[in-house]
């Protein structure tokens, strides 16, 4: 999965997903948009494949793996997270932006990417769309959006 797919995730996220006037679309209305929109119907399979990693599932067997754990990156998240991503995703774990559980998850994420570079930005839309996922998360999501959006803005000055 390349840069393409994840700019599929975030039209998805900020076109449909995030919307809250209206109803989430399900998957076939969502692959029939996709399609509409002049997205390749492989990037479109591997975007969907990566949302449902999102479900809540995995969080409580991770939330009770993780309680008095330390966190040591394997082989291949060091290739592909490096030192600044993984001081970020620590960073935003000690602000209260993510559970230890919640990093896992977008660990997870971020590894079905198959990016292989995987940077700070494509980071904070992955934790935007890992905290939108999860119920009572309102607080940590308004944070992150801020950090997403807060670079944005003073790029536009």
């Amino acid at each position: 999965m390349k840069d393409n797919v994840l700019d599929l995730l975030i039209y998805l996220f900020e076109n449909y997903l995030h919307a809250e006037d209206e109803p989430r679309p399900d998957r076939a209305t969502l692959k029939h948009e996709l399609d509409k929109a002049g997205f390749a119907e492989p990037d479109i399979e591997r975007a969907l494949e990566w949302l449902d990693g999102l479900s809540g599932e995995q969080l409580g067997q991770v939330a009770q793996a993780t309680a008095r754990a330390v966190r040591v990156f394997n082989s291949q998240e060091n290739l592909r997270l490096d030192t600044d991503v993984r001081g970020y995703l620590m960073y935003l774990e000690n602000v209260a932006i993510l559970s230890m559980a919640q990093r896992e998850v977008v660990i997870d994420r971020l590894m079905a990417l198959e990016a292989d570079e995987i940077d700070i930005e494509q980071v904070k839309w992955v934790v935007l769309m890992v905290l939108f996922s999860q119920p009572g998360q309102e607080s940590a999501y308004a944070q992150m959006e801020d950090l997403v959006f807060e670079e944005h803005s003073d790029a536009l000055h």
